[in-house]
C-alpha cells in the first residue's frame, strides 16, 4: 500500500519505521528538510514538499504525525481529498475545535491514534469483559506515571495534563468497559518544575470517574515516576479481576520479602511499552484504508476522551464534582451560530 506520512518528529519517524516493516511505501513531509531527508535515506521513502503534495501523490491513505495545532486542517484536507485517515491523538488543541471536525467528517474514514486499544493485554481484557467473565464491574483503575516531564515549551502549550497524558487512560476505560463517564472529581498537585504552577497544571493527579452504570474508575497519573514508564489497567468484577501491565517489566519494586517479581528491566519510554500496540494500530489503518474494517477509534471515541479531560481540568480548578452533560457543547448551539 502507498501511504502518505505528514509529520516526521518523535512519533512520525516511529511511525515510518513501523510502516516500512509492514511492508508500505510511503510519501513524507515534514517542515525541517533535514527530517524528511533522514526518513528518505533510512527507508526509501519518496519526499513531498508539503502537505498538499503528499496528498496529491497518488496514496491510499494518510497518516498525520504533525503538531497538534495542524490536525484539524489535516484531517479535513484529507478527507475532502477522499482519503482514509490516520491521525495522532488529539484531533484538535480543543475540544470544541475537534466537535467542528467531527461534525465536518461524517461518514468518512478517519482512525485517531490511542493505541491503548491496541495493546494485547488491553485487548484481551475488553474481551474478557465483552465475554461476562468478570461478571458486573464495580472498581477500575488506570494508571499513566511517566519517568520524568516533557520539556517546559511542550507543557507549556499541552493544554494539561488531564488533557495531553489522562486523555490515555479516559479512551482506555471506555473501550474496555464499554460505558460513557457521567460524573467526574478530579484533584492534582504542581510539585516539580515551576512550570506547573506557571501554567495553572499539575504533575500528579488523580480522579474518580463515575461511569453510567455506577462502575467507579480512579485514574492516577503523574510526570514523575522515577523508575519507569508505569501504565496499568486493574479490572475488578463480581465474578473475577484481571490487570493489563503487570509484567516483569513493571516498573514497580516489591516490599516483600523473597519476591523477585518483576524480574525484568523497568520500561522507561512509551514507546518501548507500546511498541507491539502500535504496529497493531497502525496495521488496523490500512485495514480500515483497505475497506476491510470500520474505524476502530473514531474521532467521535477522541471526541468524548475529550470531554472528560475538560469535566477534570474544570474539576480540579473549581473543586467540585462536574457532571459531563454540562460540559458538553449541546448540538443545538453548535449550529446556532
Amino acid at each position: 500500500m502507498r501511504l502518505g506520512l505528514i509529520g516526521l518528529g518523535r512519533i512520525g519517524a516511529f511511525h515510518a519505521g513501523t510502516l516500512h516493516d509492514l511492508g508500505h511505501d510511503l510519501v513524507v513531509t515534514d517542515v525541517m528538510p533535514e527530517a524528511v531527508e533522514r526518513i528518505v535515506t533510512k527507508y526509501g521513502a519518496e519526499p513531498a514538499s508539503n502537505p498538499a503534495a503528499v496528498l496529491d501523490a497518488g496514496i491510499d491513505g494518510v497518516v498525520i504525525a504533525a503538531s497538534t495545532g495542524a490536525h484539524p486542517q489535516l484531517i479535513l484536507a484529507a478527507v475532502e481529498a477522499g482519503l482514509p485517515v490516520f491521525c495522532e491523538k488529539p484531533v484538535a488543541a480543543d475540544v470544541k475545535e475537534a466537535v467542528d471536525v467531527l461534525d465536518r467528517t461524517a461518514g468518512a474514514r478517519v482512525q485517531i491514534g490511542y493505541n491503548r486499544r491496541f495493546d494485547p493485554a488491553i485487548a484481551a481484557a475488553r474481551a474478557a469483559v465483552v465475554a461476562g467473565e468478570l461478571g458486573e464491574l464495580h472498581t477500575v483503575r488506570s494508571t499513566t506515571m511517566d519517568p520524568a516531564p516533557p520539556p517546559d515549551a511542550y507543557l507549556r502549550g499541552s493544554g494539561g495534563i488531564f488533557r495531553d497524558c489522562s486523555v490515555h487512560d479516559f479512551d482506555a476505560i471506555r473501550f474496555v468497559t464499554g460505558r460513557e463517564v457521567v460524573e467526574v472529581y478530579a484533584t492534582g498537585s504542581s510539585r516539580g518544575g515551576g512550570v506547573f504552577a506557571e501554567t495553572g497544571d499539575a504533575s500528579t493527579t488523580a480522579a474518580i470517574l463515575t461511569l453510567d452504570d455506577e462502575t467507579l474508575a480512579v485514574v492516577s497519573n503523574t510526570r514523575y515516576n522515577a523508575r519507569g514508564h508505569d501504565v496499568r489497567l486493574e479490572l475488578h468484577g463480581t465474578r473475577d479481576s484481571l490487570a493489563a501491565g503487570l509484567e516483569d517489566r513493571l516498573p514497580m519494586r516489591s516490599a516483600e520479602p523473597g519476591a523477585t517479581f518483576p524480574a525484568g528491566p523497568p520500561h522507561d519510554f512509551f514507546m518501548d511499552r507500546f511498541a507491539e500496540a502500535y504496529r497493531r494500530e497502525l496495521d488496523a489503518f490500512t485495514e480500515m484504508a483497505a475497506g476491510l474494517r470500520d474505524s476502530p477509534c473514531t474521532v467521535a471515541d477522541a471526541v468524548e476522551a475529550g470531554w472528560i479531560a475538560e469535566a477534570c481540568t474544570l474539576s480540579r480548578r473549581e473543586h467540585r464534582p462536574v457532571l459531563l452533560a454540562d460540559v458538553r457543547t449541546p448540538p443545538a448551539a453548535r449550529y446556532a451560530a
